[in-house]
């Protein structure tokens, strides 16, 4: 089965409903591709689950109390003050980097574009903000139970992690007078407060009914697995890894009293050529600018196809041609069962269909055939128009009537790709007027009898693909040129190189008078 649809099951034979699927992020910064692993493997289970009839919701935490930790390069020294502040209760920069004055906070100016990414490709979560749920008072009841169960999470702690607590540690960290998490020492807990002094020599009371202050992250984790009833969340490796926070939340979860989720890991996603995507060594591609050039199905599908335990190479490169390509084979010949099948094969099958499935940006959406991925970036080239594009394939008998909004903006996303870096620069079209001389030295005599045979014969022929590509193979086998140097000949004319995009969709494109003139050359 399909890591979703058997995650779905194994939650269905293993716990009581309802399902919650869970994902969180912290809004310390800009957020990179990396990121959506685990909201779309939590949101494909959640998927997976409504499709199995399970009674399923999927929330996404936004740790808005998790502190500023340091001053990051695009933000100035202003920030140097808030330094241990929760990311709720401090300014959002401006575009200099400084603290600006609009009212909105730090985690919401960098939460709210990435919450548009995740509309793009089809993720519409429950907005959860960390901040609140203390607020709320719903944290309360596991701070008093981390409190009195204090050294017993200390013992756990270190020794699943293997690394040693303070002597002063304690399972609270309140806000001092300066609203920082950091100097501030605990000096008592009278039910519900907790006393301190800070680095500043003040001290007060904060209550944990309130969000004026917060567990650290690996009891943060396990309490809120217990307050959402969280059945399921997809854990990065480093979370996940022997004596990470996954593993000392499981126990930590059960002494606050509720039933952790089971144990899920997921492979990063690695830069193509760079490694690991991460925020601080500045190896990252935005969800934004990915969403520019990067169809969203074609998105989700490079999660929905791989194992969660397999890393995946992102390429923004000419390996999009090949992921597309599969793609759109899968939607346009879906795999069915035969009878006979190997149990393997079978298998196969499911996967593919459900890798099918979980890439539609809206939940039971039947795919259609569409344009070609291959066939738009050419037209992207040579066409300057959309409306040249959406005549052209009403031509060629690609597009009936008007083009939708999926489709405009699949060439919306062509063109961004074609202007940005990432386009693979083999992939360029630059369509020839003449045959030049450094060509010419490349084809031998029959090539080029070839070339201008094939001339005379488009003359004759209506100019259509399928006639144009017939026309090919039959001059060819006049001079006994097998077919792939036939393509070869014609892409050096064409395009000064041996490969390109589909010969004969290019000939059509470049039109019967201009093809003519080129290899009459």
């Amino acid at each position: 089965m399909h890591w979703a649809d058997f995650t779905a099951q194994r939650l269905a034979e293993t716990r009581e409903g309802p399902y919650v699927s869970c994902s969180g992020i912290t809004p310390s910064g800009d957020f990179h591709i990396g990121h959506l692993r685990e909201i779309l493997s939590a949101e494909m289970i959640h998927r997976a689950c409504l499709d199995a009839g399970l009674d399923s919701r999927y929330i996404f935490i936004v740790d808005s109390m998790d502190p500023l930790r340091r001053v990051y390069p695009f933000l100035s020294e202003d920030y140097q003050q808030y330094i241990g502040c929760p990311l709720a209760f401090i300014p959002a920069p401006d575009s200099d980097g400084r603290p600006s004055s609009d009212g909105r906070s730090y985690a919401e100016h960098f939460l709210e574009p990435f919450l548009q990414a995740l509309a793009e490709i089809g993720v519409f979560p429950e907005v959860i903000m960390n901040h609140l749920t203390y607020a709320d008072g719903l944290f309360a009841e596991k701070i008093d139970s981390a409190i009195e169960y204090a050294n017993e999470i200390k013992e756990i702690i270190e020794s699943i992690s293997g690394r040693e607590l303070d002597d002063n540690w304690f399972p609270y960290k309140p806000l001092g007078s300066d609203g920082s998490m950091d100097g501030v020492t605990v000096t008592g807990y009278e039910k519900p407060y907790v006393h301190w002094t800070d680095k500043n020599g003040n001290s007060g009371s904060a209550d944990i009914r309130k969000a004026e202050g917060k567990l650290p992250w690996r009891i943060d984790w396990a309490a809120r697995w217990g307050i959402h009833g969280v059945t399921c969340e997809p854990a990065g490796k480093d979370h996940g890894a022997a004596g990470g926070s996954f593993d000392t939340g499981l126990p930590i979860c059960r002494i606050l009293g509720s039933s952790p989720p089971e144990k899920m890991v997921y492979e990063w996603i690695q830069v193509k050529g760079a490694g690991p995507m991460s925020s601080s060594s500045g190896n990252t591609i935005g969800p934004l600018e990915t969403l520019s050039i990067v169809p969203p199905e074609i998105l989700r599908y490079i999660i929905a196809r791989s194992k969660m335990n397999r890393h995946i190479e992102f390429d923004t490169g000419g390996m999009m041609f090949v992921i597309a390509d599969e793609y759109e084979r899968l939607v346009a010949n879906p795999p069915k069962k035969k009878e006979g099948m190997s149990k393997r094969k079978e298998i196969s099958v499911d996967t593919r269909l459900a890798a099918r499935r979980l890439s539609q940006t809206e939940r039971g959406f039947e795919p259609k055939g569409t344009i070609s991925f291959r066939h738009l970036a050419m037209l992207a080239q040579i066409k300057n128009s959309d409306t040249d594009i959406w005549n052209s394939l009403r031509n060629s008998g690609h597009l009936s009537g008007e083009p939708h909004k999926a489709l405009q903006q699949r060439l919306l996303r062509m063109r961004n790709w074609i202007r940005s870096i990432h386009f693979p620069e083999d992939a360029r079209i630059h369509i020839r007027n003449k045959i030049d001389d450094e060509v010419r030295e490349k084809l031998s005599e029959e090539q080029k009898k070839f070339l201008k045979k094939l001339a005379i014969e488009f003359g004759k022929i209506d100019w259509t693909e399928d006639l144009i590509s017939s026309t090919i193979r039959n001059t060819a086998s006049e001079f006994g040129i097998e077919g792939r140097e036939s393509y070869t000949v014609l892409y050096w004319a064409m395009l000064g190189r041996n490969n390109g995009p589909k010969a004969s969709a290019l000939l059509l494109e470049i039109g019967l008078e201009d093809a003519i003139d080129l290899l009459n050359s």
